[in-house]
């Protein structure tokens, strides 16, 4: 009866510790977080006004701007938005590329919200997304970003105002 039962339970023990064994020994990425900091303007908008309801417009607005990580390095952002907003609230969805000096470089893609007051003045937005390519130290990346940010007022002769913020990246890297 010891015999049968050794023999049964055999397999199930060997899957088990082979199991572990390759856990261990296959290097497994590193879960890593940057938080980051930016100031961005537009450089283009193209607006189309809807007339289903009073003040509905879809935007196409590209911006760009400073990023700068909490490891102290910096980078020059750009950004494609489009926008699905009534009265200064809606939607939104982003493309952005921040490149650092080193030329390294981390593309996201982001969706999320504008809220707005009555009138149509921006108060907050929020987007969060994935990080879906890197080059340079950043060839392979994948993970997840998630940001906010306030709009000051527009200076005259700004199309809309500049972008304030603040975000986090939460990423991994492929092992080397």
């Amino acid at each position: 009866m010891a015999i049968q039962r050794y023999f049964r339970d055999l397999p199930v023990v060997s899957i088990f510790v082979i199991g572990i064994w390759l856990l261990v020994s296959i290097p497994q990425a590193t879960a890593e977080t940057i938080n980051i900091k930016f100031f961005s303007h537009v450089t283009k908008m193209e607006s189309v006004m809807i007339p289903d309801v009073d003040g509905h417009a879809a935007s196409f607005v590209m911006g760009e701007g400073v990023t700068v990580f909490d490891t102290g390095e910096m980078a020059w952002h750009k950004s494609v938005v489009f926008s699905d907003l009534t009265k200064g609230s809606g939607s939104i969805e982003l493309y952005t590329t921040h490149t650092l000096l080193d030329g390294s470089a981390i593309t996201t893609h982001t969706k999320g919200t504008v809220k707005a007051t009555p009138a149509g003045v921006v108060t907050a937005q929020k987007w969060a997304g994935d990080i879906i390519h890197g080059t340079g130290r950043f060839q392979g990346i994948k993970g997840t970003v998630t940001t906010s940010s306030k709009r000051l007022q527009p200076e005259k002769g700004e199309l809309i105002g500049k972008t304030i913020g603040e975000g986090t990246l939460n990423y991994t890297l492929p092992s080397k």
